[in-house]
C-alpha cells in the first residue's frame, strides 16, 4: 500500500512542479496506473495499488505540465523511479501505429534462401570454429515454415564445426516459442530439461519451455565448445537464450553485460487519450537458478567490450582445444618426477580422470587452467607443494661485492642477541646455497657466530624462516656437533635419479663449533618451511635439540621446475624426500613440536626453559 501511494504521489507531485495552464486531470494517472495493476509482470511491486487507486480519483488537483511530451517524460520518470523498473515507459504518440508482424509471403525457394542468408551470418573461422550471428530470434511458426531451407543452408554447414561462436550481440528481438528450439540443439534427446517458467500477466498463467526431444536435423551435442556473445544491446528473448545456456552451463558468455529487458513487453493505449505505457507483461523465471535475468541482465562469463568479445572468444576456444594435451603432460611429470613415486601414479592417473569427466571443459584463461590444474594437484596428492609455478627468474647474485657490502647484507640477513643468563639467540629467515655461504663464511663468524659461540645455551629462531637451499644444512647442524665423531643427520630420496644419498656432519668448519653439550632451543611456527624443517627434522630425530612452537609448514625440499610441453604452464614438483624409514615424512605434514606454544610465545618459552636449566646448574 506504502508502495503503492509512493508512486501515485509522485506523479501527481512531479506534475505540480510547472505552473503553466494545461487541461491534463488526474484521470489520466489513474488510468495508468489502472494498467500497472492489471498487466505489470511484477505484481508484488504494486502491493495495495487498489486503494491508492480510489484515493487519486478523488484528488482534484490540475496537472500543469507544458506539454504532452513533457508530461510523459515526468510520468516515466516517476514510475521508473518508484518501482525501480527501466523497462516501464510513458510516452505521448498521436501518430502512433502498433506494429505488427508482417506474414511471409509465398516466396519461391531461392527468394527464401535469399532472405534467410541475410538474416543469419555465418562463416568458418580458422581452426573449424563455426561463427553464426542472429539478430532476431524467430518463433516456432516461422521456423516450421523455412525450417528445411535454413536445415540445408545454414546448420548443415554448422554441424561439422569444431566450435561453435553463437553472436547475439545485435538480437533486440524475437519470440518465446523459439527458446526451446534453440536451447535444444545444444543439448541431448533425452532427458527433456525444464528450461524456463514464462509468466504472463494478463491471463494469470505460466508456461513451461522443455528442451524437445525431436527436432529437425542433427544437434550440435553436448561435448563441443559453445560461445555466445553478448552486448549491451543484447535483449528480450536472446536474453533468455543466453541466459538458459549459461544456467545449463552449456555455454560461456563472452562480452558485456545484456541490457536487462522482458520476454514480452507491451504497449498499452491509456484510455482515449494519445498517451502509451510500455509495460513488461510477461516475467521469465529460471527453474534451475531459481531467478530470472529480467531487469538485471545476464552476466558474461567473461567480460570485455563487444567489439572485442570475438577476438576474446576465438582465444577462448583455442586455449580448450590444447588443454587435453596440457593436463596430460602435467599428469606425466608428476608420474615420472614426484618424490613419492606411488603417490605421483595415483595422482597422475586422478587428473586424467578428471579431465575426461570434462572437469576443464569450461576453462576460459591460462591464468584459470593453472589456478585450476593446481588446486588439483594439491587436492590429489594432499601436498601443497605439488602445484604449477609461475615462469620466474631467480634473482642475479651481486657482481664483484665488496667485503663491506657483504658484511652489510650478513647483518641484515641475521639478528643476533645474548639474552639475560647468557642465553644466546640467532635469527635468520632463509638458508643460503652451500659454495655462496661457503664464500662468505669468514664474514659470518666474524660479524654473526662469534657473538654467541661462547653463550652458555642458544635459542635458534626459525620461525619467519621460508626455506631455501638445503645444501648448507649439513654444515650448519654439524656447529652443534663434537668433530671428533661423524653423525649420519638424514638420507634423502631423489626420485629424479633414483638414488639415495646421505647427510654427514662436515669434519671440518670455519670457526669454533658450538659443540654437542650446550643446551640448544628451536623455535618454530606454521610459516617454517622447506630448508628450515629440514634442519628442524634432523635435530629433533637426532635428539640435538628442543623444539618450542608451532607445527611447522608441512613444506618440502626444494622443488624443481618443470614446463609442460612447450606452453607457459609450469609445475612446481618436489622431487626429493627424506628416508620414511625413520618415521613420517615431515613433507606434507610438518613437524610437531616438543612443548607447543602459540609462535608469539614462544621466545619467552624458550627463555624461561633455559634459565629455569642454568640456574639448576649453579
Amino acid at each position: 500500500m506504502a508502495r503503492a501511494l509512493l508512486l501515485l504521489a509522485s506523479l501527481v507531485v512531479f506534475g505540480n512542479v510547472y505552473t503553466v495552464h494545461s487541461a491534463f486531470s488526474p484521470s489520466l494517472i489513474v488510468e495508468m496506473a489502472k494498467l500497472f495493476m492489471d498487466n505489470y509482470a511484477f505484481p508484488e511491486k504494486l502491493a495495495g495499488m487498489q486503494e491508492a487507486i480510489g484515493e487519486a480519483t478523488s484528488n482534484t488537483e490540475i496537472l500543469n505540465i507544458p506539454d504532452a511530451s513533457t508530461l510523459a517524460s515526468v510520468l516515466t520518470a516517476g514510475v521508473q523511479g518508484t518501482i525501480n523498473d527501466q523497462r516501464v515507459v510513458v510516452s505521448y504518440e498521436p501518430n502512433y501505429v502498433p506494429i505488427s508482424a508482417p506474414a511471409v509471403p509465398p516466396l519461391p525457394p531461392d527468394q527464401l534462401i535469399d532472405i534467410i542468408k541475410s538474416s543469419v551470418k555465418l562463416d568458418v573461422l580458422e581452426n573449424n570454429i563455426g561463427y553464426m550471428r542472429i539478430d532476431h530470434i524467430m518463433g516456432e511458426a516461422m521456423a516450421e515454415k523455412i525450417g528445411p531451407l535454413l536445415l540445408e543452408n545454414i546448420w548443415n554447414k554448422v554441424l561439422p564445426t569444431s566450435a561453435l561462436i553463437f553472436d547475439l550481440r545485435h538480437a533486440a528481438t524475437g519470440e518465446v516459442s523459439g527458446i526451446p528450439y534453440i536451447v535444444s540443439y545444444f543439448t541431448d534427446a533425452e532427458p527433456a530439461i525444464h528450461i524456463d517458467d514464462v509468466y504472463d500477466r494478463p491471463s494469470d498463467t505460466t508456461t513451461e519451455l522443455w528442451s524437445l526431444s525431436t527436432l529437425l536435423g542433427q544437434r550440435y551435442g553436448t561435448t563441443k565448445d559453445l560461445i555466445v556473445l553478448t552486448s549491451a544491446h543484447t535483449t528480450g528473448i536472446a536474453e533468455d537464450v543466453a541466459y538458459a545456456l549459461k544456467s545449463l552451463k552449456r555455454a560461456t558468455i563472452v562480452g558485456e553485460k545484456t541490457a536487462g529487458g522482458s520476454v514480452k513487453i507491451d504497449k498499452l493505449k491509456v484510455g482515449e487519450t494519445d498517451f502509451y505505457v510500455s509495460v513488461p507483461v510477461a516475467k521469465s523465471t529460471s527453474p534451475i537458478t531459481g531467478k530470472t535475468w529480467e531487469g538485471v541482465g545476464v552476466t558474461p562469463c567473461v567480460s570485455v567490450d563487444a567489439a572485442e568479445a570475438l577476438d576474446a572468444a576465438v582465444k577462448i576456444i583455442t586455449l580448450r582445444s590444447q588443454i587435453p594435451a596440457i593436463v596430460q603432460a602435467a599428469a606425466g611429470l608428476v608420474a615420472e618426477n614426484y618424490a613419492f613415486a606411488q603417490i605421483g601414479a595415483d595422482v597422475a592417473g586422478k587428473l586424467k580422470g578428471l579431465l575426461e569427466k570434462g572437469h576443464y571443459g569450461m576453462v576460459n584463461s591460462e591464468e584459470e587452467l593453472k589456478a585450476k590444474l593446481s588446486a588439483d594437484l594439491i587436492e590429489l596428492s594432499g601436498d601443497k607443494n605439488l602445484k604449477t609455478a609461475g615462469n620466474t627468474l631467480a634473482m642475479l647474485p651481486l657482481e664483484n661485492p665488496t667485503p663491506e657490502m657483504l658484511a652489510d647484507l650478513i647483518k641484515l640477513s641475521f639478528h643476533t642477541d645474548v639474552l639475560e643468563n647468557n642465553i644466546g639467540y640467532l635469527r635468520f629467515d632463509m638458508f643460503g646455497d652451500f659454495d655462496q655461504v661457503a664464500a662468505v663464511a669468514q664474514i659470518i663468524v666474524e660479524h654473526i657466530w662469534s657473538k654467541i659461540v661462547n653463550t652458555d645455551a642458544l635459542i635458534l629462531d626459525l620461525r619467519y624462516n621460508i626455506g631455501g637451499p638445503t645444501s648448507s644444512i649439513a654444515g650448519f647442524c654439524s656447529y652443534f656437533f663434537d668433530a671428533d665423531k661423524q653423525i649420519l643427520l638424514d638420507k634423502l630420496y631423489n626420485r629424479r635419479t633414483d638414488a639415495i644419498s646421505e647427510m654427514w656432519t662436515l669434519p671440518d668448519l670455519t670457526g669454533p663449533r658450538y659443540g654437542l653439550k650446550k643446551s640448544l632451543i628451536i623455535l618454530t611456527s606454521e610459516v617454517t618451511s622447506g630448508a628450515a624443517e629440514e634442519f628442524v627434522y634432523i635435530m629433533k630425530k637426532v635428539g640435538r635439540a628442543m623444539i618450542v612452537g608451532e607445527v611447522t609448514n608441512g613444506g618440502s625440499h626444494p622443488p624443481e621446475k618443470f614446463r609442460v610441453g612447450k606452453t607457459d604452464v609450469f609445475l612446481s614438483i618436489p622431487v626429493i624426500h627424506s628416508d620414511t624409514a625413520q618415521g613420517p615424512a615431515w613433507e606434507g605434514a610438518g613437524i610437531s613440536p616438543h612443548i607447543p606454544v602459540p609462535a608469539d610465545s614462544a621466545l619467552d618459552k624458550a627463555k624461561e626453559i633455559l634459565s629455569t636449566h642454568l640456574a639448576g646448574r649453579k
